[in-house]
């Protein structure tokens, strides 16, 4: 590997998931440019996705010996964190709320988080006003930025009060999530001897992934797995839906709706609970348990379980179970305001891409991935833990960054030439950013709404 910033963070990166491999200095990187950012998204793009094909490459030596090569192409990494879908003759509907973003409030910058309706209606339900722009923002306006924060979540809503980074690291939550280890890991009972067979080309086919996340990382993790053939089954609630991510994220995947809050939809989640062989979820570190599906639970529903998780603020602290999203944790990380400085900006500047999000993704599949193995090699389970704060550090901790060459413009040539019929219309995605030699990402559904499928495994 000679790309040294990409390198960085991939020994960094697979050093958490796969203890001290030295597999990362093997990876081979293409491409040029990167994302107009003073951080090193490209870097961290390239680096999050050829860790999670090391694990598929590992993964595949354990069942087959040799393991393959892994290359990635930073150009079309920085690509997928954006979108990898490129719609014919349609459009995806935008992915903010109109009342999401920055405002200024008395004392600095705030952050409403507002796409979900439950979270819009506790930001207006604690400024009082209704659902138009220039009443939220003379609002914000008479609030400090912190007082606001602290009511808004206490309501059920999502919000984060802009930090410098030196703040961050002063807070009660910087100081845990720098603490923290990238990826968390345990071990947990044996379960029956694995029956996979790995195949080279789809070696995660036959496997079952159920989905229990929503924007982005998760989704997007569990859109890596269904590329290497699992059988991916995401479940959300009856009135939820993601229509700014979803055509982007749901490729590969079923997807069905059940009401946990019933004693049968939980009974329903129990069953695929059983059947599945990874277990990746999103929701807030107390959620599971509330629903009566502890740790304890899920590992005695299926012994051997690989059960993966992810939340935003970390898993020690004050905020270990508050809700959050990747522009939140920019805010109150320092991200946004390094940018701001950084540029001469009179306004919060984060990331041009949702990078958080996404490198957590490729974090949480690697992570799977290598749960696969692990099983393999020592007929346990495992549990592992990442968080949007604790990725965001690995980001901030590495220099900020001076004028870099930026992305050559896209062309039809980046895209596959395969058109992708989805549910909203054709589409192109752009090719994979990373690949692993004999097994290509390939994704046998395309994508769709969420819950048109039913709440089953394929086979039964």
């Amino acid at each position: 590997m000679s790309d040294s910033g990409v390198s960085s963070f991939l020994q960094e990166i697979w050093s958490s998931v796969d203890g001290d491999s030295p597999a990362w200095e093997t990876v081979t990187v293409t491409g040029e440019g990167s994302l107009p950012s003073v951080f090193a998204v490209t870097d961290l793009a390239a680096a999050s996705m050829a860790a999670a094909g090391l694990a598929a490459a590992k993964l595949i030596s354990r069942r087959h010996g040799k393991a393959p090569e892994v290359a990635v192409d930073r150009r079309l990494a920085s690509f997928w964190f954006g979108s990898s879908l490129r719609p014919r003759g349609w459009a995806i509907p935008p992915a903010w709320d109109p009342i999401a973003g920055d405002y200024a409030a008395a004392d600095g910058w705030i952050r409403l988080h507002t796409n979900a309706p439950r979270h819009r209606a506790a930001a207006l339900g604690v400024l009082g006003v209704p659902v138009d722009k220039d009443q939220v923002t003379q609002a914000v306006a008479r609030w400090t930025k912190i007082d606001l924060e602290t009511a808004v979540v206490a309501g059920g809503g999502c919000a984060a009060a802009m930090h410098t980074r030196e703040e961050w690291a002063a807070h009660p939550q910087g100081r845990a999530v720098s603490a923290e280890p990238l990826v968390r890991w345990g071990a947990t009972d044996q379960g029956k001897p694995p029956t996979w067979a790995i195949p080279p080309a789809r070696p995660l086919q036959g496997i079952r992934v159920l989905d229990l996340t929503r924007v982005l990382a998760g989704p997007v993790a569990t859109r890596f797995l269904a590329g290497l053939g699992a059988d991916v089954l995401r479940i959300d609630p009856p009135d939820w839906d993601e229509p700014g991510v979803v055509p982007d994220v749901i490729l590969g995947k079923r997807a069905a709706r059940l009401d946990l809050r019933t004693d049968a939809g939980r009974t329903t989640l129990e069953r695929l609970l059983a059947g599945a062989d990874i277990l990746v979820h999103g929701y807030r570190a107390d959620a599971l348990a509330g629903l009566g599906l502890d740790q304890e639970r899920r590992q005695t529903l299926r012994p051997g379980l690989v059960d993966v998780a992810l939340d935003a603020y970390g898993w020690t602290g004050p905020w270990r179970h508050r809700r959050g999203f990747d522009s939140l944790v920019q805010m109150s990380s320092g991200i946004a305001d390094a940018g701001m400085r950084r540029l001469g900006k009179d306004r919060p500047h984060p990331l041009p891409v949702q990078a958080v999000d996404h490198t957590c993704g490729y974090l949480l599949a690697a992570a799977a991935i290598t749960g696969l193995t692990r099983r393999l090699d020592t007929g346990h389970g495992c549990i592992a833990r990442a968080s949007l704060a604790r990725t965001a550090a690995l980001l901030a901790e590495q220099p900020l960054r001076g004028d870099e060459p930026g992305l050559a413009r896209e062309t039809p040539g980046d895209r596959d030439d395969d058109v992708e019929t989805t549910f909203w219309g054709p589409a192109h995605r752009i090719k994979a950013p990373v690949t692993v030699s004999g097994s290509p990402l390939r994704w046998d559904l395309p994508a769709g709404p969420l819950g048109t499928s039913s709440a089953a495994w394929l086979g039964g």
